[in-house]
């Protein structure tokens, strides 16, 4: 049985409500080269925690079924919003939720958290379309994956 993830209540009021619950997490590791000169975690670094969130929400949602050589799905666009720093000794994770599904696209949020204090350090809405790799053209999400997510997510 899945259970809503829930952290301390954030302080910042310009970090938005999220779109909806969110179900799973991942905890992320910061390494010295993700600091940039000024001491926080650089910003491009971000895309890739982001991604990390991504494959692992993917494969708690489908389990085995993930043929990560052919994945059905592909950002086409992402959009980043970030409200704290983070630095290297925080304790972060990315939380990840997909909140609506149609047939050739779905949109995802996703958040870096510090765990322990509920700092948002970054807030993302990502489109990600139906793919064919062996035509390399937009395709119909695998019903496999819709009914997956949905399933997972409560849709």
């Amino acid at each position: 049985m899945k259970t809503e993830i829930k952290y301390p209540q954030s302080q910042n009021p310009k970090v938005p409500e999220a779109v909806r619950p969110f179900y799973h997490s991942f905890p992320l590791q910061l390494r010295f080269n993700d600091i940039d000169m000024v001491g926080h975690l650089n910003n491009s670094i971000y895309i890739s925690f982001l991604d990390l969130g991504k494959v692992h929400y993917f494969k708690a949602v489908m389990g085995s079924l993930v043929d990560w050589h052919h994945i059905p799905v592909v950002v086409v666009n992402i959009n980043i919003s970030f409200f704290s720093p983070s630095y290297l000794d925080e304790e972060l994770e990315v939380v990840t939720a997909v909140y609506a599904i149609s047939e050739r696209s779905l949109k995802m949020e996703q958040r870096v958290i510090n765990r322990v204090t509920g700092d948002i350090k970054c807030v993302a809405h990502t489109v990600m379309a139906g793919f064919d790799q062996k035509t390399a053209t937009g395709a119909p999400i695998d019903p496999e994956w819709a009914d997956a997510i949905r399933k997972f997510e409560g849709l």
